[in-house]
């Protein structure tokens, strides 16, 4: 088989890899889009930030700050302390593509998601190349977009009931990301309370913004010392 059509095959699995994703991200698009024009964003505005920045839960916790008022510096640096686990999820992905191009790596780490990492890492092995990570973003991304552009361009005609149940997307979409680690880690589940709770009492004396990001590196520094990595083997084997 010629390197062309290897390529092309690599790609089309990645893509058909892809699919169960457009599931989950049209609908938390429609969602985040609602929550982005109920914020105030245009519809231009909605969709322009998810082509720019596609980081959903990044994406929604920005708009739901500005909805509340936080100001630019806030919410950049909750965003980024939010983004700080794509990182790790990065450097595993790009660890199974040494030999590739800088310029294609910076190219396929724009489309690092929770769930494009999942994918990719559980992948086998001839499938860890440059071509099947790429049909795979290719996928994630363009579904989220359109979930965006779905909800951007019809929230104003979509019934409250349906808007209002989207809503939750957020608090789910963060569940989800804890979920796998809480099973295997009890410590870990008491870190989560705990910095709920700390979030609880510090917004009593600041804005909410500001509280929330100093929960999160207070509690994210005590995690350090305190969460017990319970078979961290099998995670450094997968990257």
């Amino acid at each position: 088989m010629s390197d062309n059509n290897n390529t092309k095959t690599q790609y089309k699995a990645g893509a058909k890899s892809g699919v169960p994703i457009i599931f989950g991200f049209i609908p938390i698009g429609i969602a985040y889009a609602i929550m982005a024009r109920h914020a105030g964003f245009s519809a231009p505005e909605t969709v322009f930030m998810s082509i720019a920045v596609f980081a959903g839960a990044s994406q929604m916790m920005a708009v739901g700050m500005y909805a509340h008022g936080a100001g630019i510096a806030a919410m950049i640096l909750t965003t980024f302390i939010l983004n700080l686990r794509h990182l790790i999820m990065s450097t595993c992905i790009m660890n199974k593509m040494r030999s590739e191009k800088t310029s294609a790596k910076l190219l396929a780490a724009f489309g690092v998601t929770d769930e494009s990492f999942a994918v990719f890492t559980t992948a086998k092995q001839e499938n860890c190349t440059m071509p099947y990570f790429m049909g795979l973003i290719s996928v994630t991304y363009l579904s989220w977009v359109a979930g965006s552009a779905i909800g951007a361009f019809t929230s104003d005609f979509l019934p409250p009931l349906l808007t209002a149940s989207l809503g939750i997307a957020l608090y789910a979409m963060f569940i989800a990301l804890i979920i796998p680690d809480l099973k295997r880690s009890s410590r870990l589940g008491l870190l989560v309370v705990f910095t709920a709770a700390v979030n609880t009492v510090l917004n009593q004396f600041m804005a909410s913004s500001w509280s929330l990001i100093v929960s999160t590196l207070i509690c994210a520094a005590i995690g350090v010392f305190f969460v017990d990595s319970d078979k961290k083997e099998d995670s450094a084997n997968e990257c």
